[in-house]
């Protein structure tokens, strides 16, 4: 069954278009085009509007913030599938906690995570590495909620 993924992640990690291109290989349409933005993306939008004397909430309000906002959600909505490749920050964890609360299948890979969070029991899998995660989308999905720990 070829799913519709939006792949969540960090723009730091080198790692999110590899994987991208492994779900590609098995026949899933993949969303990761956020990543082209490069590593300091934020950084970079951070600094622009402390440099025009803006706080963080009216840089939410600026139009590019809701134009990137705009693109991000109709993807994620596009999507009928989540996977989150750790580690990754806030914007990530708040893209998964979305798209599980809309009923989507969510997947988390966590290699070896520093701090360990029961919170994660919120999505359909967590599982330790990309051969697991190839396992839960290239099988039927039925149960929502059916949360599964893969060592």
């Amino acid at each position: 069954m070829a799913r519709k993924i939006y792949l969540i992640g960090s723009l730091r990690n080198p790692e999110i278009p590899l994987l991208a291109e492994r779900m590609r290989g098995e026949g899933h349409e993949v969303f990761d085009d956020w990543f082209c933005g490069g590593p300091e993306a934020d950084d970079h939008w951070r600094d622009y509007h402390r440099g025009r004397g803006h706080t963080f909430p009216e840089a939410m309000q600026h139009p590019m913030a809701k134009h990137i906002f705009s693109l991000d959600k109709h993807w994620l909505d596009w999507a009928d599938t989540a996977v989150m490749l750790t580690p990754c920050g806030k914007s990530g964890h708040l893209e998964m906690g979305y798209m599980a609360g809309t009923g989507k299948m969510t997947i988390a890979v966590v290699q070896d995570p520093e701090r360990w969070d029961v919170m994660y029991q919120f999505l359909d899998a967590v599982v330790d590495d990309e051969d697991h995660l190839m396992g839960w989308l290239n099988k039927d999905y039925h149960t929502k909620r059916e949360t599964t720990l893969v060592d």
